[in-house]
C-alpha cells in the first residue's frame, strides 16, 4: 500500500511546482515510509507523487513511482495491492510486454495501454486506487477499487483537478480552502455521509468500483464517472433453488481462495482478531495455510462488557498462534483521539478508532506491514442485529405477528448495550427512502434519532439551512436504484448498508486511515470481489436463520472454530463510551473542555455553544437512562470529532504544514 497525489491543471502550459508535488507527498508519508518519488511534465500541465510501503518486491529503486510507458505515453501512481499479479504478469510477459520490476503495481500500467482502463479495471483482484495518464488522450483516469478499501479523493479548483490519497494532500495545495456546509455538516454529525462526499465542500470520493474520467479540452476538464463494478444481488424471483450444501461449499471454496492470495507477500503476514466468527475464521485458515505459526494481534478493554479477549485468545490456542495482546485503558483512547481525527479525516461515533489506530503501531513495532482482517463478512452474510430487525419487520411478510414480535423483543435485550446508538429508541422513517425502496432500514433508523439533537446544536443560520433536508432521500439519489428494485427487504439493507457505512466508516475510520497511519496494510479477505458475488446470490434465510446471523458462515466454518465462537452472537467491536464508567468520562471531559468550550466554538461558529453545554450537562446527569447516555456518548463524540477536524484543516494553514514535513524528511527540490 502507498499514497498517491496529483494535479491535472486545466491549461497545459501551466507547470505543477515539483516541490508541491513532494509536499503532498510528504504530507502523507505515514503511508509509505520506505521511498519517494515525483514527476512534473512541462507542457502537459501535469504532475504525480507518491510515497511507497514495500509489501511486494522490496527493491526501493524498482518499486519507485510514478511508472512511465516505454513509450512515455502513460503515466502511473499506484496504491493498494494486485493478488493474481504474478498470472496477469505471465500472462503479459508471453505476448511481449518487458517488466522493470517485480511490483505488483506495474502491471496496472501494462493493462491499461494495452486494454483500456475500464478493462483492465475490472481484471484487477484486489484493494487499489490509481491515477493514470494518456498523454496521447490528455486525459486523466482515477480509478478505486470495488467496495473502496482504498480512499481515492479529488476536487476541481480554478487551477484544475487535485486529487490524492487524503484530505491533507489535496488542502496541501494552496488553492484549495477547506469549508464546511450545513449539509456536510449535519452528515458528519448523523455519521452516514451522502456516498462520494466528504465532510468538506467540492472536496469528493471517487466512488467505489468507478472509474473517473478527467479530459481536457481547450483548457477546460470534462469531468464524468462510469461504473465498473457493483454488487448484485439475487433478483426475487430469480433466486437460486440451490440446497445449503451448495453455499457451504461456495462459501469454503471462495473464503480460502481470498485469503491465500492476501498472503502473498514478501513480508510477514500477521492477522488481527477479535471474539467473532469473521476474524477467527481468516486465521484458522490462515493457519492451515501458513507452514509456521502466525502472530496475531488482539486488543483488550478495561472494561469487561466491552473486552472480547478470551474470546479472541480461544481461537488463537486452537491455532497454535503467537499472540499480542493490548490492553488499552481509557485514558490512552482519550490521549490519542484528537491525533486519531487527524488520520480519519471524518467524525468517529466511539473510541473503536483510536483503539485501532493505538494498535496499529504496536503493530509495526512489531516489525509487521501487513495484516489479515475481518472486515466485510457482517456485511456480506447478514451479521449485524440490525440486519435481523430488518429481516423480523419487513422480511417475513407478517407470517405470524406474535411470533415476530417475541423475535424483535429478544432482539432488543440482546442488545441492550446498543441500545441509543446502533440502535434506535423509537421507529422512525425518512419519507425519501421508504418511497424509493419501499421501508427505511434499521441502521438508517438509528441515526435518524439524532435529527433534532445535531439541529439544536448547530448554528442557528446553518440549521436554518437544513429546513425541509431529507438526508435519507440525500443519501439514496447517489445510490443505483436499480440494484435494490425487486430485491428482498434484508438485500435492499444490505446493499445501503455496504454503499455508505462500510466505505464511509468501516473501511476509512475503522480501516484504512488508522492502519495506515502507521504504515499497516490491512487486507480484508472477506471483501474479494469473487467471493462477494457468490455471497450475493445466497437466500435471506440462509443468512438469518430464526435467532442465528450469519448461519451460512457459521455452517462452513464449523469444523474450524471453537464451539463457544460458533455459538456467539454477533458483538459488535466498540470500545468503552464516556459513561461506561466515572474515569472515563473524565478523560473525554478533558476533550470536551479543550474543543467544546464557548472560546473555540464560537472561533469555528459551527455550534451553538449554549445548545452544546446543555447536551454535555445533561450527559452528566446520573438519573438518565442507559440508552439516553449512549445516545449523548455519540453525539458528543461527533461535535468532537468535528470541532478537530475544524482545528486541524481549517484553522491551520495545511500548505505550510506540507512544506514543513518535506523540509523535516529532506524532501526537498535542489
Amino acid at each position: 500500500m502507498c499514497g498517491i497525489a496529483g494535479v491535472f491543471n486545466h491549461c497545459r502550459n501551466n507547470y505543477v511546482e515539483e516541490q508541491l508535488l513532494i509536499n503532498m507527498a510528504a504530507i502523507q508519508a505515514h503511508r509509505g515510509p520506505d521511498g519517494y518519488g515525483y514527476i512534473s511534465l512541462k507542457n502537459l500541465g501535469l504532475g504525480m507523487s507518491h510515497v511507497r510501503l514495500a509489501i511486494i518486491d522490496l527493491d526501493i529503486d524498482r518499486g519507485k513511482q510514478p511508472y512511465i510507458s516505454k513509450d512515455s505515453n502513460y503515466y502511473l501512481v499506484h496504491n493498494g495491492e494486485t493478488y493474481d499479479y504474478q498470472k496477469i504478469r505471465a500472462q503479459l510477459s508471453v505476448v511481449g510486454v518487458k517488466f522493470e520490476s517485480k511490483s505488483d503495481s506495474e502491471i496496472v500500467l501494462h493493462l491499461c495501454s494495452k486494454l483500456g482502463v475500464n478493462r483492465a479495471a475490472r481484471i484487477l483482484r484486489g484493494e487499489f486506487a490509481f491515477a493514470i495518464y494518456d498523454k496521447y488522450e490528455d486525459c486523466l483516469w482515477l480509478v478505486r477499487d470495488r467496495f473502496g478499501i482504498k480512499p481515492l479523493y479529488w476536487t476541481e479548483t480554478h487551477d484544475g483537478i487535485i486529487f490524492g490519497s487524503e484530505l491533507k494532500a489535496i488542502f496541501s495545495h494552496p488553492s484549495t480552502q477547506p469549508q464546511f456546509t450545513g449539509e456536510l455538516l449535519y452528515h458528519q454529525l448523523i455519521q452516514v455521509i451522502i456516498p462520494g462526499t466528504t465532510a468538506f465542500k467540492g472536496v469528493n470520493q471517487v466512488n467505489p468500483g468507478c472509474i473517473l474520467k478527467c479530459k481536457r479540452v481547450n483548457n477546460s476538464i470534462e469531468v464524468s464517472e462510469e461504473k465498473y463494478w457493483d454488487i448484485s444481488f439475487s433478483v426475487l424471483d430469480k433466486s437460486s433453488t440451490e440446497d445449503e450444501e451448495y453455499y457451504i461449499e461456495g462459501i469454503r471454496e471462495n473464503l480460502i481462495n481470498a485469503v491465500q492470495l492476501r498472503m502473498n507477500s514478501d513480508v510477514p503476514v500477521g492477522c488481527y482478531v477479535s471474539g467473532g466468527i469473521d476474524s477467527c475464521s481468516i486465521l484458522g485458515i490462515a493457519s492451515e495455510l501458513s507452514q509456521t505459526p502466525l502472530k496475531t494481534f488482539t486488543i483488550g478493554f478495561d472494561s469487561v462488557e466491552y473486552d472480547e479477549t478470551q474470546d479472541a485468545l480461544s481461537m488463537v490456542h486452537k491455532t497454535d498462534a503467537d499472540p499480542f495482546v493490548l490492553n488499552i485503558q481509557s485514558e490512552h483512547l482519550y490521549k490519542e483521539y484528537a491525533k486519531t481525527i487527524w488520520h480519519t479525516e471524518r467524525t468517529i461515533d466511539n473510541c473503536y478508532a483510536v483503539a485501532k489506530y493505538i494498535m496499529s503501531k504496536k503493530v509495526y513495532e512489531h516489525d509487521y506491514k501487513v495484516v489479515l482482517t475481518g472486515e466485510g463478512a457482517d456485511e456480506l452474510f447478514s451479521g449485524y442485529p440490525f440486519f435481523r430487525q430488518d429481516m423480523y419487520k419487513y422480511g417475513l411478510n407478517n407470517k405470524n405477528p406474535k411470533k415476530i414480535q417475541k423475535l424483535l423483543n429478544d432482539l432488543e435485550k440482546q442488545n441492550e448495550i446498543f441500545k441509543g446508538c446502533m440502535f434506535s429508541c423509537n421507529a422512525l422513517s425518512s419519507p425519501g427512502i421508504e418511497k424509493k425502496i419501499g421501508f427505511t432500514p434499521s441502521f438508517f433508523q438509528a441515526w435518524l434519532q439524532y435529527d433534532p439533537l445535531v439541529t439544536k446544536i448547530m448554528d442557528k443560520e446553518l440549521s436554518v439551512s437544513l429546513k425541509d433536508y431529507d438526508a435519507g432521500d440525500a443519501i439514496v439519489d447517489a445510490l443505483d436504484l436499480g440494484k435494490m428494485a425487486g430485491r428482498h427487504p434484508l438485500d435492499k439493507a444490505q446493499y445501503m448498508w455496504i454503499k455508505t457505512m462500510l466505505e464511509g466508516q468501516i473501511l476509512t475510520c475503522g480501516g484504512d486511515r488508522v492502519d495506515m497511519a502507521n504504515s499497516i496494510e490491512a487486507r480484508p479477505p472477506f471483501l474479494d470481489h469473487h467471493l462477494a458475488e457468490f455471497a450475493a446470490t445466497i437466500p435471506p434465510n440462509l443468512k438469518i436463520n430464526g435467532t442465528t446471523e450469519k448461519y451460512i458462515l457459521r455452517k462452513a466454518m464449523k469444523e474450524l472454530l471453537p464451539k463457544k465462537i460458533y455459538n456467539k452472537q454477533k458483538f459488535a467491536f466498540m470500545a468503552p463510551p464516556g459513561h461506561s464508567k466515572p474515569t472515563n468520562w473524565v478523560f473525554m471531559k478533558n476533550l470536551t473542555d479543550r474543543f467544546l468550550g464557548k472560546k473555540i466554538l464560537n472561533d469555528s461558529g459551527l455550534f451553538d455553544h449554549k445548545e452544546v453545554k446543555k447536551i454535555i450537562k445533561r450527559y452528566e446527569d446520573p438519573t438518565i437512562n442507559f440508552s439516553c447516555k449512549a445516545q449523548l456518548d455519540t453525539l458528543i463524540n461527533n461535535a468532537l470529532s468535528v470541532q478537530i477536524l475544524h482545528h486541524y484543516f481549517v484553522s491551520k494553514n495545511i500548505p505550510k504544514l506540507a512544506y514543513m514535513k518535506a523540509q523535516e524528511l529532506g524532501w526537498l527540490v535542489g
